[in-house]
């Protein structure tokens, strides 16, 4: 078959009906033929080329010495060669005729397997098998994605591993100096980045640094970006994870994952790991109603476990970052864990000023861009607030069209992100005039009264949930409040209910969120700083946010039936005192309260300049 095959690929064959194959069959004129499937190759028997062959021969002898001119030859149309060899393809159904007349004709047969078929049934055969194993596979891809790539590379089998993200010393490409404000934070941390680059210096004097460190401070201060920062300085690798990761629907998967967190930690060491979120697994235990979780419990054991277990030669340090310190195990925070507390507080006036520099050399800004008065004007404002600010002012220029950033598009922004859009709302001129009387009287008491904050700004152009809003913007940062200043909050605070009782014999609803604060302040002025000559020195846990509800109820309180009574009408009597205050205010200077009323009703707005031009104070100050 091998030598046939290949005595047949030099042959010319060409394609044949199934019929004329089997009229040439019965011919005589098929010597041989080939049948792989249904597919049959053939060879011509040769007696029929010879008779041609013979003629030529015989005119090449008659005619020796004639040679054909090239013009001859050139012209003459040369017959094509005949095939030498056919194929054709049996019908489907079977032929029973076909063998009797092969066999009469003595044609030669080869047979050769058709592998064609052999593999398509082989590949049927696997098929469902195939079907079977990518279906497995998808549904495990499934569930990995379903459940948050529950347990990484090793799919559902292990769920028990640590989904801390790794970022090697090479990714990390912040450092203290990148980070403005928090300089006793960053003179802190940098002993412990110095510690995880050269620990031998440390170790050889017999130190020990501490395992754990916490970082405390509201959202939004830097929590995080201080311990990349950290990472960054001492270039070691930085596990990163959040409290919440460790925690899953089955027991015991929390305990497992921080188990292999802090393995790979110190196979790795020097190394940081940072646990964001610390307060979601790290509760105090046993907190009564609604409170502890066993799976969350074991998680907190298991993480106490391992930094104890560390050696002095494992130079593994843990960074953990919360916004709730109070509600942390005392077991967490005692020496020798998370001993070292790093608190990270809102950014005062020139940290402020120095955050603000960092994110304003990012776009494009006019020249009269003053810094002072924007630190100034973003008191109680995080570093993340501060960065939003720059960013919602450069979103609001591009929306006007402008090349670059201004100072006016600042402040329309800390108004965005204080108070809200503007809303599409139409007042009516009834409450557009009781709107403008109420932050007139808010304005003119904070004008007014020596212990306030100056004023800054006072619009009634509604925005969010507010109808209007008197902004004051405080000369310095205030770190201990004196009774006298608080007193003066208070009066401003309720200056808008003031002037509505005095100008229209009315209240309105628009003092809800003015008396809810004055109160809250009150309460915590007789209750935590000891400012009421009736409930004295004592404080109390009075008004005080609890952070679960089970330790509020079972909590005895520590005060009687008697104190909350005198703390009441002590709250009472302050807030009582500063309205007739500020009422006494606005009626001395009813005039004045008209006149800024009109001016804000046709305005909108007034800046403090415009505010003391109208009212003639620098004057009366002068005078």
């Amino acid at each position: 078959s091998i030598g046939y095959t290949s005595f047949m690929a030099d042959k010319q064959i060409e394609d044949i009906a199934y019929s004329e194959f089997k009229q040439k069959v019965a011919a005589g004129e098929v010597a041989s033929i080939e049948v792989k499937g249904r597919k049959i190759t053939g060879q011509y028997a040769e007696e029929e080329k010879e008779a041609p062959d013979e003629e030529k021969a015989s005119e090449k002898e008659a005619a020796p010495d004639k040679k054909e001119t090239p013009e001859e030859a050139k012209g003459t149309d040369q017959p094509d060669p005949e095939p030498d060899a056919f194929s054709t393809v049996m019908p489907t159904f079977e032929d029973p005729e076909l063998m009797p007349l092969l066999e009469k004709n003595q044609v030669e047969i080869h047979a050769e397997p058709d592998e064609t078929n052999w593999l398509a049934r082989g590949l049927i055969s696997l098929l469902p098998w195939l079907l079977l194993i990518g279906f497995f596979v998808y549904a495990n891809k499934k569930m990995k994605d379903q459940m948050g790539g529950l347990g990484g590379p090793k799919g559902a089998f292990g769920f028990g591993k640590s989904k801390a993200k790794k970022i090697q010393k090479e990714e990390v490409d912040v450092t203290f100096e990148d980070v403005a404000g928090l300089e006793n934070a960053k003179k802190e941390l940098k002993e412990m980045s110095d510690y995880l680059r050269d620990p031998s210096a440390y170790l050889d004097l017999g130190a020990e640094l501490p395992k754990g460190i916490l970082l405390v401070g509201p959202p939004g201060t830097g929590k995080t970006l201080m311990s990349r920062a950290m990472a960054g300085e001492a270039s070691v690798p930085f596990y990163s994870i959040s409290g919440s990761e460790f925690i899953e629907m089955f027991v015991g998967v929390g305990a497992s994952r921080v188990r292999d967190m802090f393995k790979e930690a110190k196979k790795n060491a020097p190394s940081l790991i940072f646990i964001d979120e610390l307060d979601s697994i790290g509760r105090v235990r046993g907190t009564g109603v609604g409170g502890g979780h066993d799976e969350r419990e074991q998680t907190l054991n298991q993480i106490l476990s391992e930094i104890d277990g560390f050696g002095k030669q494992e130079s593994v340090i843990v960074l953990a970052a919360t916004n709730r310190p109070d509600v942390l195990d005392p077991a967490l925070i005692r020496p020798g864990r998370f001993d070292r507390r790093i608190s990270l507080e809102m950014p005062r006036k020139e940290a402020r000023k120095k955050i603000l520099k960092v994110h304003l050399n990012k776009v494009k800004k006019s020249k009269d861009i003053d810094y002072d008065l924007l630190a100034g004007a973003t008191v109680g404002f995080s570093g993340a607030d501060l960065k939003n600010l720059v960013n919602e002012a450069t979103l609001l220029a591009a929306r006007k069209g402008k090349k670059q950033v201004e100072m006016e598009d600042f402040h329309e922004s800390r108004d965005k992100i204080m108070m809200g859009i503007k809303r599409e709302d139409r007042l009516s001129d009834k409450e557009k005039k009781m709107i403008a009387y109420h932050e007139a009287g808010h304005a003119l008491a904070a004008l007014l009264i020596p212990e306030a904050d100056p004023l800054s700004k006072v619009t009634i152009i509604p925005r969010g949930r507010s109808l209007g809003a008197t902004e004051q913007v405080p000369e310095e940062d205030r770190h201990n409040l004196s009774k006298s200043y608080l007193l003066g909050r208070i009066c401003v605070m309720i200056g808008g209910r003031a002037a509505e009782e005095e100008v229209f014999d009315d209240v309105t609803s628009g003092a809800g969120d003015d008396l809810k604060n004055a109160s809250q302040l009150a309460r915590r002025m007789v209750c935590q700083w000891g400012m009421s000559e009736k409930v004295g020195l004592m404080v109390f846990k009075k008004g005080e946010p609890h952070p679960f509800l089970g330790r509020e109820l079972t909590e005895d309180k520590d005060y009687s039936e008697a104190t909350a009574e005198v703390i009441d009408a002590e709250v009472k009597a302050i807030l009582h005192n500063s309205h007739d205050q500020v009422k006494k205010i606005l009626q001395q200077n009813r005039e004045k309260l008209d006149r800024l009323a009109e001016e804000l009703m046709d305005k909108e707005t007034l800046t403090s300049e415009e505010i003391e031009e109208l009212l003639d104070l620098k004057a009366e100050k002068e005078a």
